[in-house]
């Protein structure tokens, strides 16, 4: 989500210029897919790693790939941030999660990297079942959905529709409308109007929690500019069980939050009991 830093600039700026300001805030502001014809490099590359692809009802393909475990209990599909690229960040990502002794599996979002099409909000809501479906398939029950900063919309959306094993909400803000407003300064309040385009108007994590009926970890950063901990913690207090865990990492940031002393542990914890 840095992008929301770079709109927040650019609506200072012309509140600066012109004493008020009222700003049309769309989807483009969250999803950026890459060009036409950019080509990324494939760095990702590892043992024991199986290419996936799940077609959508449009067209459309989405690439992944499936880190397998032996005596592996449990799968974990990840959903990463607006900026996340598998060839770009799959590999460290597989190293990390690797010491939960479970399978991994993470696509490239719809028009980004390794996968075609054009995203929007509801497509790619629509691409989140898809994939939970295809890998449920494979492992009946056992798969637990993970999602970072935007990702933690599409985990969430996926575990208030579907019966996940587990649901990590790692980053996560509670709406895309608070989101934003968290961006302006206290004294641009008065000056600033917001035009939001209606289909992020609907996007609330707090209301997905809601309808998680299963085991729970959230993820907070107290050190995260982006998605402040106050966030995590209010789609935390809106999951109405008691099977819920909050994790607040003090010293870390937006998206090293699982880096950080002792997160890994706590993490694993959480999926190895599942």
């Amino acid at each position: 989500m840095m992008r929301i830093a770079l709109f927040a600039v650019t609506m200072m700026g012309a509140v600066a210029l012109a004493g008020c300001a009222q700003m049309r805030v769309t989807e483009r502001h969250f999803i950026r897919p890459d060009p036409a014809g950019t080509v990324i490099e494939k760095r990702f590359a590892g043992k024991s790693v199986t290419e996936l692809a799940v077609p959508t009802q449009d067209g459309a393909q989405l690439h992944g790939v499936l880190a397998e475990r032996a005596q592996a209990r449990t799968t974990v599909l990840y959903f990463g941030g607006n900026m996340f690229h598998l060839d770009q960040h799959a590999e460290s990502l597989l190293g990390m999660l690797s010491a939960c002794d479970t399978n991994v599996a993470v696509f490239d979002y719809r028009g980004y990297g390794r996968s075609t099409g054009t995203p929007d909000v509801e497509n790619m809501k629509a691409d989140a079942l898809a994939v939970f479906d295809a890998l449920n398939t494979r492992y009946p029950g056992r798969v637990v959905v993970h999602g970072q900063s935007l990702g933690s919309f599409m985990a969430a959306w996926v575990a208030q529709a579907r019966p996940v094993l587990g649901a990590v909400l790692e980053t996560t803000a509670t709406s895309v409308p608070e989101l934003v407003k968290s961006k302006v300064p206290w004294y641009a309040k008065p000056f600033v109007q917001l035009d939001m385009q209606a289909s992020l108007e609907q996007v609330d994590n707090r209301i997905a929690a809601r309808r998680i009926a299963g085991p729970t970890l959230v993820v907070a950063a107290g050190k995260d500019d982006t998605t402040p901990a106050w966030m995590g913690k209010q789609v935390f207090d809106a999951i109405p069980h008691k099977n819920k865990r909050l994790l607040v990492l003090d010293e870390a940031g937006h998206n090293n939050a699982l880096r950080s002393a002792g997160a890994i542990a706590s993490y694993c914890s959480f999926v190895q009991a599942l």
